[in-house]
């Protein structure tokens, strides 16, 4: 076993863990439910961690979790629409101009 990704967002490893699966890579979440535990135990010892059952999977998960942390800091900054050319935040998956769909951004 060997751990692969922890965040102290739980819903971070349950994306994780959830990619992981979606691609058939054996996993499990350790501490997922120590939070409990908060003020008795160090706070390393309470964080959500994505474990692999078989180290043989590293490399294939490691570059699944690097395409995934790409993606999502890429979603985290204002975009420009190729259709219209208006602004639009982040969090928007569509031009809230004309509806154009985010991706093709200028």
């Amino acid at each position: 076993m060997q751990k692969i990704y922890w965040h102290n967002d739980r819903f971070m490893v349950y994306q994780i863990k959830q990619l992981l699966d979606d691609n058939n890579i054996p996993n499990f979440i350790k501490n997922e439910f120590a939070i409990g535990a908060i003020g008795e135990l160090s706070p390393m010892d309470i964080m959500p961690e994505v474990w692999l059952t078989d180290a043989e999977w590293q490399p294939k998960a490691k570059q699944l979790i690097a395409q995934f942390n790409q993606q999502t800091t890429s979603e985290t900054e204002p975009w420009t629409c190729a259709e219209c050319g208006e602004g639009n935040e982040a969090n928007f998956a569509l031009c809230w101009q004309c509806g154009s769909q985010r991706g093709s951004e200028q």
